[in-house]
């Protein structure tokens, strides 16, 4: 099981608390410290939506220009753009075995996990 997001991120804290909680072992990876490919982030979006792996709430976003947020209407500029700016992708992503989860809902890891 893999999961990747970035260390500090509350929601990453909470959902790797949760794993070790219910003693399930993960490889994490840091966005930050290791990247993000596209093909990575098209592989994830094949099962999520591109949308879904876009995060419009955080600091990153809002800091953006306007030009760019109204560029990015493809999953190829959503990719190019989550790939230099990882802040960018909903956090956490875990992925086990062949299910992917966007986020941390503790029913959703439960239901997949346990």
């Amino acid at each position: 099981m893999d999961i990747y997001g970035i260390p500090n991120c509350s929601t990453v804290k909470k959902s790797r608390l949760w794993l070790a909680e219910h003693g399930i072992a993960h490889q994490f990876h840091d966005f930050k410290k290791e990247g993000v490919t596209v093909a990575q982030l098209s592989a994830w979006a094949e099962q999520a939506g591109w949308e879904k792996l876009l995060n419009r709430a955080g600091t990153t976003w809002r800091r953006l220009p306007d030009e760019v947020k109204t560029g990015i209407t493809t999953p190829a500029a959503a990719f190019a753009l989550m790939a230099e700016h990882p802040s960018l992708i909903k956090r956490p992503i875990l992925v086990h075995q062949d299910r992917l989860l966007v986020g941390f809902k503790e029913p959703e890891y439960a239901t997949l996990l346990t």
